[in-house]
């Protein structure tokens, strides 16, 4: 198999682990963004971005993006982790928002991660129960799938990682 590589972006623990499953499954190298070096990728034929998904951003992808003229004869895939269920419609509109001009055909994959109100920083812990509020004033069946996903979560400690998850991205990588 190619020598592989999968560069992460993990705030609370979801995308880390989903790095840690990938290393087990691929026998690859795993790195955190914030370490990667621009003359690392030559080693590698294969390279893998993964970053959890906050307010439709994902984090950690700038690192691919400054880079990627460097990269784009390689393969290449995005794994993005996010609290809520698979919903085709919310990963379009990641997809839209994240992956523009070159990233656009980079494929993309997705993963549920984790949900830990208690962990969460001040900041992002204020964000999210003032979406709660404003979604809790909405008609449930008007809600999106990651509405409602964030209201049951409300005040719990959910982790929902699990391999199944990676098993396109595994099939991905090995064809």
């Amino acid at each position: 198999m190619n020598k592989i590589l999968v560069i992460y972006k993990s705030k609370y623990g979801a995308t880390k682990k989903y790095a840690d499953m990938l290393k087990e499954e691929l026998s690859c190298d795993v790195l955190e963004a914030e370490n990667y070096k621009k003359e690392l990728p030559e080693r590698y034929d294969c390279i893998i971005f993964a970053g959890a998904i906050y307010a439709g951003g994902i984090a950690g992808l700038n690192t691919l993006r400054k880079n990627y003229e460097k990269l784009k004869y390689k393969k290449i895939a995005i794994l993005c982790v996010g609290a809520s269920p698979f919903d085709e419609k919310a990963i379009v509109e990641v997809k839209t928002r994240n992956l523009k001009e070159d990233l656009k055909d980079v494929p993309f994959f997705y993963a549920r991660g984790a949900w830990n109100e208690s962990s969460m920083t001040f900041k992002d812990r204020a964000l999210c129960r003032m979406l709660q509020k404003m979604i809790s004033k909405r008609d449930t069946a008007s809600c999106e799938p990651w509405m409602k996903a964030l209201l049951c979560s409300q005040g719990q400690i959910c982790d929902w990682t699990d391999k199944k998850y990676i098993i396109p991205l595994l099939e991905y990588i090995r064809t």
